[in-house]
């Protein structure tokens, strides 16, 4: 399994969305979280979280907080230097992504354009 995990930090996890996934993995155990990117949307792509029972020969993997993230090969890029939350507030609760390749969202928040991460935050 390749890992450029030592170099880059693809994702991280705020104490609040470690808390929140440890809470639902006591629920259901799982090999990890697997995060990553789909087409669709307005806006052109959508964030893609499921509890993985295994790791993929190619799953970039990450430990943090006592969380296993398993991020899919094509989404690395897409997600590089992305902060993963949990917020509550009156009306709703969910995990929101802080990601520095996001251009632009659709109005209700669903929907996201992401440019792949350049070689300059490689450290190429």
């Amino acid at each position: 399994m390749a890992s450029i995990n030592s170099r880059f930090k693809v994702v991280t996890l705020t104490d609040a969305a470690a808390e929140r996934v440890r809470e639902i993995m006591a629920e259901k155990p799982a090999a990890g979280l697997r995060v990553g990117v789909k087409n669709g949307g307005c806006a052109g792509m959508s964030y893609t979280m499921e509890f993985a029972d295994e790791i993929g020969p190619h799953d970039e993997v990450i430990d943090d907080k006592g969380v296993r993230v398993l991020i899919d090969p094509k989404a690395v890029l897409f997600l590089l230097g992305t902060q993963m939350d949990f917020q509550t507030t009156k009306l709703s609760s969910g995990f929101v992504f802080k990601n520095p390749n996001q251009t632009s969202a659709c109005g209700c928040g669903e929907s996201v354009a992401i440019e792949p991460a350049q070689a300059d935050q490689l450290g190429a």
